[in-house]
């Protein structure tokens, strides 16, 4: 991928991952955080990383938001009212901003052996995918079918508690 694609989808994640914490609508702070998924499994699928790319698209922007966006439309929350700007409170965050950056870009150059090359993925007969599902459906499986039915029970749940009665 060119770098110039490359810092396009930074710069989209970026920016619609600010508009989902900057939106007071709460749908479009979902949509705005679909878009970013979006832009991270692009990034996932610049680095070669495609079953990561495509799993990002499924599972997160697929299934994760469209449960959220049902569950806000459900519930039906309105947007947030503007308060007044508590000036301490920006500063103090601006301050914590600038440290974590700090901090990231210490860690960042001060990191030996960053740009070392790894191993090719050695290549069977079957792919990673048949990997990853054969792990997930042997050792995993109850994990994996107790988790389903705890979603389940919760989304059951948001629909009876938020169902209107009838006066």
């Amino acid at each position: 991928m060119s770098p110039l694609l490359f810092w396009i989808f930074v710069a989209m994640m970026l920016f619609f991952g600010g508009m989902v914490v900057l939106n007071r609508n709460p749908v479009a702070s979902a949509l705005s955080l679909v878009v970013c998924f979006l832009a991270l499994a692009a990034l996932f699928v610049s680095l070669d990383a495609y079953f990561i790319g495509v799993i990002q698209i499924l599972v997160y922007a697929g299934a994760v938001m469209v449960l959220f966006l049902f569950i806000i439309m459900l519930l039906d929350l309105k947007a947030e009212v503007r308060r007044r700007v508590n000036l301490p409170a920006m500063c103090g965050g601006f301050i914590v901003i600038i440290l974590f950056v700090k901090v990231l870009s210490d860690v960042s150059y001060g990191f030996e052996g960053g740009d070392a090359k790894f191993q090719a993925i050695s290549q069977g007969p079957q792919g990673d995918v048949w990997h990853v599902g054969m792990v997930l459906f042997q050792q995993y499986n109850i994990a994996l079918q107790v988790v389903g039915t705890l979603i389940l029970v919760a989304s059951i749940g948001v629909v009876i508690l938020s169902k209107r009665e009838l006066k």
